[in-house]
């Protein structure tokens, strides 16, 4: 198996002592499926992978695409999945769930 173009994280609020904590993971249910999924009707080389916590969690739900290194923030829909993954299809990060520092 070929080593995928990019790897898109999605938060899922693991912490190192076992408890989900924050609300990634509560706010962001069936979203690994339905992103696998989209992924996978656009022909988008990507894997999709949970996480552990990526202490944003003021900002969560919290997707990420690597190797871009596009951190979003309130990805709490499929519309916000779906224009993450419009804008990576277009090679520009979708602005309105942009991450900026």
């Amino acid at each position: 198996m070929a080593i995928p173009k990019r790897q898109i994280l999605l938060c899922q609020s693991f912490r190192a002592a076992g408890d989900k904590k924050g609300l990634c993971h509560k706010q962001s249910e069936g979203f690994l499926q339905y992103i696998e999924e989209e992924v996978l009707d656009r022909g988008l080389d990507c894997l999709v992978s949970a996480t552990t916590c990526l202490k944003q969690c003021e900002k969560g739900p919290v997707m990420v695409v690597q190797p871009e290194n596009w951190w979003f923030g309130g990805v709490s829909s499929e519309e916000a999945i779906d224009a993450i993954l419009d804008g990576l299809e277009e090679g520009e990060p979708a602005a309105k769930y942009l991450i900026s520092e």
